[in-house]
């Protein structure tokens, strides 16, 4: 998942937990024929493992440290459409949000666990009322899928997934499905659905008793934490400073500073540009004002699968989910400007093609999410990270205490020339208004290739008649 967070990669210390996770799938591995992690998970691997730790080094230098207090957390409640949004849920329940349907899906969840969890739920509720079977509620629709079919296995085996069906849930195939808008069980115009994915995220027991009560809510076992006042957390390690931390941390912000100056002052070395490929790019900014815009946004999901829309199709559809009237809004050749985590989400590679099925030959953003920016890459759309232009854009066009009703997509009159010899951008903010200029980062002559050649598949392709070539 710190992929779909827009990270590369994500370190975590091992402990006693995966140790024992580890043991009990060596055991598997050992004594039963059908697994295929036999060479891959042993016993000798976890012992070299746990004899030699992957650890952060004490000097390790983070660009941001945030700390999360577990004694404080409480239920929490994702949503409407955004997990930015999240809601305690003793906050939420008393508001009775009436649910259509509900999910207990995706490869991500959707445990042997997380179906046990739900399960307990219903089965509570059966020893509370032992004359009355529990059932969904009239009107509500209870889809469950498990992540694989050897967890839907592990849960048939101990009865949980029988007692999902017993009280009317629908079973999926294992795997992906409505999470990214395929197969049944999809959200009609509407209507409100509480599920492990999209419009209310929650956890496989506040799923299980919204679909039985109706309502978002949790079971009835859930008690309000005493003298809870929310969530503690903050940036640092939240454990009492030092004199040494302090000073780590303000030599840290001084070297970023001296980072951002020399990125806006200093120019940089030329780039070689390849015959043909454009020296600069320049259109007027359309801007996109949203962060964490996801590739569901971009490129809705029931599309994904779909391989006979011609690319005028695709590009009607682009943003779709964001703003039915981007569409309407862009013209050719506009450079497309957005805020921050720009194509977070699944990896969907028609989130970087419906772009330029759009015309739109350059996307810009506070921060581009990496698969996004590497399907970019593939596809050969390009993208550049200027957080000072979105920053320059929302002080001008956006006013904070009216955020939810900004404009979602806006033509600014501002125009961008990207002058890729230099690596430098130049922003015109509208007639007689501003003009700046920043560094940026350069465009290697290898992803020169990629984008002339229309993308990674086709400059494959066209490498391998080369060699093929060469060697007649």
């Amino acid at each position: 998942m710190t992929t779909e967070m827009a990270a590369l990669s994500g370190l975590f210390q091992v402990d006693k937990t995966l140790e024992r996770w580890l043991r009990n799938k060596a055991i598997e591995a050992a004594i039963l024929d059908d697994r295929t992690t036999r060479l891959r998970i042993t016993h000798e691997k976890v012992d070299e493992l746990f004899a030699n730790p992957l650890t952060a080094d004490r000097d390790a230098v983070y660009a941001k440290q945030l700390y999360l207090n577990l004694d404080t957390l409480a239920p929490y409640v994702s949503g409407p459409d955004s997990v930015k949004v999240g809601t305690p849920l003793h906050e939420l329940a008393p508001q009775h949000i009436k649910i259509n349907r509900a999910y207990i899906v995706s490869c991500t969840n959707s445990r042997a666990s997380d179906l046990a969890a739900a399960a307990k739920v219903f089965k509570d509720t059966a020893n509370a009322n032992p004359d009355t079977p529990p059932k969904i509620a009239e009107g509500v629709q209870l889809y469950i899928a498990a992540a694989s079919a050897p967890e839907q296995e592990a849960a048939e085996a101990v009865g949980d997934w029988q007692t999902l069906l017993d009280a009317g849930a629908q079973a999926l195939p294992a795997g992906c499905g409505p999470c990214i808008g395929l197969g049944i069980g999809l959200l009609e115009p509407g209507e409100v659905g509480i599920r492990d994915a999209q419009t209310y995220l929650a956890s496989p027991e506040v799923v299980a008793a919204s679909a039985l009560k109706g309502v978002i809510s949790g079971p009835d076992t859930y008690e309000v934490p005493t003298n809870w006042s929310g969530v503690e957390y903050g940036y640092g390690t939240g454990a009492e400073p030092t004199t040494e931390n302090k000073l780590s941390n303000f030599l840290q912000q001084m070297e970023s500073l001296i980072e951002r100056v020399e990125s806006i002052e200093t120019p940089g070395s030329e780039v070689d540009i390849l015959p043909g490929f454009p020296e600069k790019i320049s259109g007027e900014i359309i801007f996109c004002d949203a962060d964490n815009l996801n590739t569901d946004g971009i490129y809705p999901g029931k599309y994904t699968y779909q391989d006979n829309l011609s690319k005028e199709d695709m590009a009607r559809v682009c943003m779709e989910n964001y703003d039915p009237q981007f569409d309407s809004i862009t013209r050719p050749n506009d450079i497309l400007v957005s805020g921050f985590n720009f194509g977070c989400g699944s990896s969907r590679e028609q989130a970087a093609t419906a772009i330029l099925a759009k015309q739109i030959p350059l996307v810009v953003a506070g921060s581009l999410g990496n698969i996004f920016s590497r399907n970019s890459v593939n596809n050969a759309l390009m993208g550049l990270e200027v957080p000072r232009l979105v920053q320059r854009l929302r002080t001008h066009f956006t006013s904070p205490s009216n955020y939810t009703k900004r404009q979602l997509t806006r033509r600014t009159g501002w125009t961008l020339t990207w002058d890729v010899k230099r690596s430098l951008i130049e922003v015109q903010e509208g007639q007689g208004g501003e003009t700046w200029t920043e560094q940026v980062g350069e465009l290697s002559r290898n992803v020169q290739e990629i984008i002339a050649a229309g993308g990674l598949e086709a400059w494959v392709k066209a490498e391998i008649g080369k060699a093929a070539a060469a060697n007649t």
